[in-house]
């Protein structure tokens, strides 16, 4: 099986997956979804509250690292086998407007298409059409991880209400239509910065994409083009100069050339000299592998110094990540002060709060609160009941007799803790630091 194939494969699995993945759920939570409506994250069916999203930088961190320690040990494979870029470019040059449309040769990515003709024209308007909806439908996808299916399509049929969110799907649609029909590959070459990066992480042992000087000869010298014809060949070089590598990139480039910012790692070259070299019973003279590996033929490490340390992050953050998802609190609580910094009266000292408390589990609970400081007491709060998901709002207020005040030149703030616990399991809890405001002495007289 080619490398066409396999991509093929690969861009089907992935399209399926993205599909179906907002619509999976786990005990009634979706799998990922990143819910700006609902104020929650989504993962693997835990859900995180905005104000708990202590995971989130080590997802991030995984992820960024990930790509870096993939571009380092196997080249731009993510840009030729799973980027929306490619996969978007595929399905509209090579099955709308090559197989369905036969608009372009197959073999030919570099020619433009002749619109002179009135059919042409009409084939171009019939597959800008096909793209437009195709893109709607990617943009609708899009949309899901932010919104879930079932609240998108109630949120779509109401336009009046949820206005901002058509314009958002209409306008990633029309980005869609002009990047994958207009921009086409110059997107991967002049705006992702991905490509810019990729020469930094590259090694000797990195895989990419290949020409074998040794076999094939050398095409380019300084950067100049040395061999035209086969009048030119010394015997020993096995290249034909068919060109074809060259008429099947997607990006415009002469493989033959060296490493370039503008591969994507597609291996359609890699294919193209295939077809011509299997006819000469010999292998493609464009290999997906290492320079040490085609060039140096030396033993390629993939673990080398660099790639452990990427691992070992990797690791890492996977650890960190999977130990704060068992951090994840069953309510959560938020105490502010009120403006009024404390009251006086008969010699007793009050400070008031306002305490919001969400309960995050999947079952109804009663707060208490208890102070954990023997200086003061609780003098005003209504126990809340909490069904699942709900959270509300009540005044806590605590005072202290004790004499507290150290100075007549300023008010003292005094550290204290509060637990916040379920009636009905006191295991469910909660610690909070508050500071409690004492007045200076003068005041107290």
């Amino acid at each position: 099986m080619n490398y066409s194939k396999r991509r093929y494969i690969t861009y089907i699995v992935i399209t399926i997956l993205v599909f179906v993945i907002p619509f999976i759920k786990i005990d009634g939570n979706h799998l990922l979804l990143l819910s700006f409506d609902k104020m929650q994250f989504h993962f693997i069916g835990l859900v995180f509250n905005m104000n708990e999203l202590y995971v989130m930088p080590f997802l991030l961190m995984l992820l960024f690292i990930g790509i870096f320690a993939m571009t380092s040990m196997f080249g731009r494979v993510w840009c030729g086998w799973a980027c929306p870029q490619t996969i978007f470019r595929v399905i509209y040059r090579d099955l709308i407007e090559t197989k369905i449309l036969k608009l372009r040769r197959i073999k030919n990515k570099q020619k433009d298409i002749d619109y002179s003709k009135t059919s042409v024209k009409i084939r171009k308007y019939i597959s800008l059409f096909i793209w437009g909806v195709l893109s709607l439908i990617a943009a609708m996808n899009f949309m899901w991880y932010f919104v879930p299916p079932e609240d998108f399509f109630k949120y779509i049929l109401d336009p009046n209400e949820h206005f901002l969110l058509i314009m958002f799907v209409v306008s990633i649609a029309l980005f869609l239509i002009y990047d994958i029909v207009f921009m086409k590959e110059h997107f991967c070459t002049y705006v992702c910065p991905y490509s810019r990066i990729q020469s930094a992480l590259y090694d000797d042992d990195t895989k990419q994409v290949v020409y074998n000087t040794n076999r094939g000869g050398e095409i380019y010298k300084n950067g100049n083009k040395s061999i035209f014809d086969l009048k030119q060949w010394s015997g020993n070089e096995e290249c034909t100069t068919c060109e074809a590598c060259v008429k099947i990139c997607p990006t415009h480039i002469d493989i033959r050339k060296g490493l370039q910012v503008e591969c994507i790692n597609c291996l359609e070259c890699s294919d193209a000299c295939s077809t011509v070299m299997g006819k000469l019973g010999k292998k493609s003279l464009i290999d997906w592998g290492s320079t040490n590996s085609v060039i140096k033929n030396r033993r390629s490490a993939i673990l080398s110094i660099k790639n452990i340390i990427y691992i070992v992050s990797l690791v890492a953050c996977l650890l960190l990540a999977i130990f704060f998802t068992g951090k994840k609190e069953d309510f959560l609580v938020n105490v502010n002060k009120t403006t009024k910094l404390y009251g006086i009266k008969e010699g007793i000292v009050t400070n008031n709060y306002l305490l919001t408390i969400h309960n995050t589990s999947e079952e109804l609970h009663t707060f208490e609160v208890e102070v954990l400081d023997p200086r003061f007491e609780v003098k005003r709060y209504r126990a809340l009941k909490l069904k699942p998901k709900q959270r509300l709002k009540t005044v806590l207020i605590l005072n202290t007799t004790r004499e507290l005040a150290s100075t007549d030149q300023k008010d003292v703030p005094y550290k204290a803790k509060i637990k916040i616990f379920a009636k009905e399991d006191k295991k469910i809890s909660v610690i909070r630091d508050i500071s409690f405001i004492y007045p200076r002495k003068d005041l107290l007289k």
